[in-house]
């Protein structure tokens, strides 16, 4: 068997104040989004899902070393996010079309 020499990569400290810098502005910009711009109900839960990616992103490439890591394992990541949402997909057609048991809920 070979030995794989794979060194692990060490994050400088500037980089990770740079990503934890934009995560801190992606959240000002969630909060002022949700409380201080109107957008239409459809484009409300879009615009925050599109931020909340960024973020997660953010955290998963540098927080967790996926950009430098073997790219299976972001790609392990990625059909797991795929397969969550397929399943969420689902579950909503589902409810879609139930009927209301109970009027008040």
């Amino acid at each position: 068997m070979s030995e794989h020499n794979h060194e692990h990569h060490v994050s400088s400290a500037g980089q990770l104040w740079a990503v934890g810098t934009a995560l801190l502005i992606l959240t000002i910009i969630t909060v002022v989004l949700a409380k201080f711009v109107s957008i239409p109900p459809p484009f409300d839960v879009v615009t925050a899902m599109a931020v909340a990616l960024v973020k997660a992103f953010l955290v998963a490439a540098f927080f967790m070393n996926l950009y430098w890591d073997v790219k299976f394992n972001a790609m392990l990541l990625i059909m797991a996010v795929c397969f969550f949402i397929l399943m969420v997909a689902i579950t909503l057609l589902d409810t879609m079309y139930r009927n209301d048991v109970v009027p008040s809920f």
